[in-house]
């Protein structure tokens, strides 16, 4: 999966072989990484978790320092399965810092994005947030109270450089519960009164947009009409880990993954 280079191939095709993309980056794929370095097998050299990291983006926004991405979903996917707290590889002992707080700040500056609104969209508060890679009720340009808007189908949505169009998703504040529950618990309680999973028996729709115009209306907009799997997974999994830990726990037995955490580098914490 290489690829004759460092840094792992997005994947293969028997029609058109590897795909010309790399994981590059602070992203969903770190657990990829560690996962790949622990192979009993197969593992991955330790030069290829560096190729990943060397194009880490470290950002100021709101006075927050972080390692920035701007979809929030990715700094919970591998947070799902990995415990990352008081743990840290090279790039985060140069920034003393971990993973986990990392998304923490990650989450509060998507609450500051919707508290800042810069766009001026519909509902967007401290309780009413929550952008990321999702799909939307696009494509296409519709005339909003006198303003052009254009809106997206599926994008990877972002903050605060975007794209964004007023599309929010619920479950992604969910699986944000571990880092920051102060925040995340009243966003929850919001969602709930909005009922925004009354009509289906797997939780939250996948998103929803209070400013685009559906029809017939909507006390909230647009509705996504969905439910994904890989939305409704990480919202079981991250409220048992923030109430028990349970998952993390178990993980925390893989020798694969402990392997491959200590060939990336990470030291202290539970590793120790």
């Amino acid at each position: 999966m290489q690829n004759g280079a460092a840094a792992v191939s997005h994947g293969w095709t028997p029609e058109k072989g590897f795909l010309r993309y790399r994981w590059h980056g602070y992203d969903e794929a770190l657990i990829v990484y560690l996962l790949g370095l622990g192979s009993p097998t197969h593992p991955l050299p330790p030069e290829s978790y560096r190729a990943w990291a060397s194009t880490y983006k470290w950002k100021r926004i709101y006075d927050i320092e972080f390692l920035y991405a701007g979809p929030l979903f990715i700094h919970q996917l591998s947070h799902v399965w990995i415990d990352f707290r008081d743990i840290r590889d090279e790039f985060m002992r140069q920034h003393d810092l971990d993973y986990f707080e990392n998304s923490r700040r990650a989450t509060c500056v998507q609450q500051q994005y919707a508290l800042r609104n810069p766009r001026e969209f519909a509902h967007y508060d401290k309780c009413c947030w929550g952008i990321t890679s999702s799909d939307g009720p696009g494509p296409g340009i519709v005339s909003v109270d006198g303003v052009k808007r254009v809106f997206y189908d599926y994008d990877a949505r972002g903050v605060p450089f975007g794209p964004d169009d007023g599309t929010l998703a619920p479950w992604a504040v969910v699986a944000s519960l571990p880092f920051a529950p102060e925040i995340v618990l009243p966003t929850i309680q919001n969602y709930e009164r909005m009922q925004l999973k009354k009509a289906g028996h797997y939780g939250y729709k996948a998103t929803f947009n209070p400013t685009f115009p559906a029809q017939p209306k909507h006390e909230h907009g647009w509705v996504s009409p969905y439910h994904f799997g890989i939305n409704q997974g990480p919202i079981v999994i991250m409220i048992e880990n923030h109430c028990s830990g349970l998952l993390w726990s178990l993980m925390r037995q893989c020798p694969y993954l402990v392997t491959g955490l200590r060939e990336a580098g990470f030291t202290g914490g539970w590793l120790e």
